[in-house]
């Protein structure tokens, strides 16, 4: 295990309180702030013998290593540990969470497939075959994609094969609000019922994205197939706009891959509320 440091100076409203505290807001005075990451390339094969299948996991897990209001770090990688390693992480310090993540991992991997490897080794003799359906791989990277005195975006990819024809991958994007160390959800930056009118705009722009005209000529290419194509909550905001992202089989088939769709910020000002006015036109000033 390394770490690697990854500094990035930004200024942000220092946090009054605790992720969980009621209340919590952001103090006026400006605090740097620095991201580090550690990163794992764990290697374990099945009864530690380097002749039998393994499982490799990678992780690269971007936290908050420093700032001067121990508080606003704090909460921040309460936020990070728990969205790439679940809640029961998120108390943990980085160092220990990622430890204890890699531990489970590879102790999961020999507990679940270790009985069943010794049986199919006994039942069948080609051990090349075999081996190929035990070797496990999984992945998870963490980045900060934005982060300026209002907003903070945290990105996360994730892929992992564990068996059968082809191993899954996904990004999640975690925004969160820095006045109020809360996430950020779509009905805190829009203003009444505008889901309707959202998924008209995002069908168009599909259609533009791809040269066609009708949502029909979409679906026979193979969109909204797998499910609807709706505002979600998998989304990020940068200088050009707002945009969503739609994982593998969300709607499409695998073979398509992910599906990102951007909305400018002038095709959706008549359905901003004040708030994200303010958002945006602070995220394109970062952009010039």
């Amino acid at each position: 295990m390394k770490k690697q440091t990854v500094s990035l100076l930004v200024l942000l409203l220092a946090a009054s309180g605790f992720f969980f505290s009621c209340g919590n807001t952001v103090n006026k005075n400006a605090y740097a702030l620095e991201f580090d990451s550690i990163q794992v390339n764990e290697t374990a094969h099945l009864f530690g013998d380097t002749a039998k299948p393994a499982c490799n996991l990678i992780l690269n897990f971007a936290y908050a290593s420093q700032s001067s209001d121990v508080r606003l770090k704090d909460s921040l990688n309460t936020f990070f540990l728990s969205a790439c390693f679940g809640d029961k992480y998120m108390a943990m310090t980085p160092e220990e969470a990622v430890k204890k993540y890699t531990e489970k991992y590879v102790g999961d991997y020999r507990n679940d497939l270790e009985p069943m490897y010794k049986k199919d080794e006994q039942d069948k003799e080609d051990e090349e075959s075999i081996g190929a359906w035990y070797s496990y791989y999984k992945g998870i990277e963490s980045h900060v994609q934005l982060c300026n005195t209002l907003i903070l975006t945290y990105r996360i990819d994730y892929n992992e094969y564990t068996g059968g024809a082809h191993g899954i991958y996904m990004s999640t994007f975690l925004n969160l609000d820095l006045k109020t160390l809360s996430p950020i959800r779509l009905d805190d930056l829009f203003e009444g019922d505008y889901k309707e009118a959202l998924t008209d705009l995002l069908w168009k722009q599909l259609m533009a994205d791809n040269n066609v005209s009708t949502r029909q000529e979409l679906e026979d290419m193979g969109y909204a197939t797998t499910g609807d194509l709706e505002p979600i909550e998998n989304f990020y905001l940068d200088p050009t706009g707002i945009t969503f992202y739609y994982n593998v089989y969300e709607i499409a088939p695998y073979v398509m891959g992910a599906t990102k769709i951007t909305l400018s910020y002038e095709d959706i000002a008549h359905l901003m509320n004040g708030e994200f006015i303010t958002l945006s036109s602070a995220i394109k000033a970062d952009g010039e």
